[in-house]
C-alpha cells in the first residue's frame, strides 16, 4: 500500500484516514472551547492537555505523511494547505516545556485547524477557487475601500471635531466610526450632531450599502463559473467514459 493512498481519500483506506483527521479537527477544536470555561477542574484541565498531546502526534505524523507522499514534496509543504497543517502543529512544539496558557496568541493559532477541513470539502474548495479567480478585482476592492474608509474619516473629522471633540479627537479616532458606518452596523456610541455631519453620514451610509453589495456579487458571479467549469469537466468524463464502454 502507497503513502499516496492514506492520505488521499480516493482509497477505502484512504477515506478511513480522512474520517478520523476529521473527527479529530472537530474534537480539537470543541476541546479548545471547553479550556475557556471558568473555573475548569484541574482533572479536567488534565485529560484535554492530554487529548491535545495526542492530536497534535496524529496531526504531526499526517503532516509528515503528506510531504513524503507529495512529489514534488515542496509543492505541497509551500501550498496553501500545507501551511495550514503546519501551522496548525506549531503551536505545540513552540510552546514545549512552557505552559501553553500563559501563551494567548500561540492558543489562537490552533484554531487553524479548523481550516483543515477544508480538503475534505468539495464545496470549500469551490470557494477557495473562487476567490482566487476574484483575487485581482478583490484586491481593487479592498485597495478602494480604505480610499472610502480614509476619506469618510477625514470627512467626518472637519465635520465633527469642533462640536465633539472629545468623540471625534483626530482622524485616527474619527475611523472607528467611518468602520461602522461603512459597514452598516452603526452601534450608536458614535454619531454625528452637526447638520454637515448628519449629511455626510447619510452619504457614507448610501455607499456602505454600495460596498456590501459589491464583493457579494464579485463571489456569486465566480461561484457560477466554477460550478459551470465542474460541471464541464463531469460531462467530459462521463462522455469518455461511455465512448470507452463502446469501444
Amino acid at each position: 500500500m502507497r503513502v499516496h493512498d492514506i492520505v488521499e481519500p480516493v482509497t477505502p483506506q484512504g477515506r478511513l484516514f480522512a474520517i478520523v483527521i476529521q473527527s479529530l479537527i472537530v474534537l480539537s477544536l470543541v476541546a479548545f472551547c471547553i479550556e475557556t470555561l471558568p473555573d475548569i477542574s484541574p482533572r479536567t484541565q488534565a485529560l484535554l492537555d492530554r487529548f491535545e498531546l495526542v492530536s497534535v502526534i496524529i496531526f504531526s505524523a499526517e503532516y509528515l505523511l503528506r510531504v513524503y507522499a507529495a512529489r514534488p514534496r515542496r509543492s505541497y509543504i509551500f501550498s496553501v494547505l500545507g501551511i495550514v497543517d503546519l501551522l496548525a502543529i506549531l503551536p505545540f512544539y513552540l510552546a514545549s516545556g512552557i505552559d501553553l496558557r500563559s501563551i494567548r496568541i500561540l492558543r489562537m493559532f490552533r484554531l487553524i485547524r479548523v481550516f483543515k477541513l477544508v480538503r475534505y470539502s468539495r464545496a470549500a474548495q469551490r470557494f477557495a477557487e473562487a476567490f482566487r479567480l476574484i483575487r485581482a478585482e478583490l484586491a481593487l476592492f479592498m485597495f478602494a475601500c480604505l480610499m472610502v474608509l480614509f476619506i469618510a474619516s477625514v470627512g467626518i473629522y472637519y465635520f465633527e471635531n469642533d462640536a465633539q471633540p472629545e468623540n471625534f479627537a483626530s482622524v485616527f479616532h474619527c475611523m472607528w466610526w467611518a468602520v461602522e458606518t461603512l459597514t452598516t452596523v452603526g452601534y450608536g456610541d458614535v454619531f454625528p450632531i452637526t447638520t454637515g455631519g448628519r449629511i455626510f453620514t447619510a452619504l457614507i451610509v448610501f455607499i456602505g450599502l454600495g460596498i456590501v453589495a459589491v464583493p457579494a456579487g464579485l463571489i456569486a458571479g465566480a461561484l457560477s463559473r466554477t460550478l459551470a467549469a465542474d460541471d464541464a469537466d463531469s460531462g467530459t468524463a462521463d462522455r469518455s467514459t461511455r465512448d470507452l464502454t463502446t469501444d
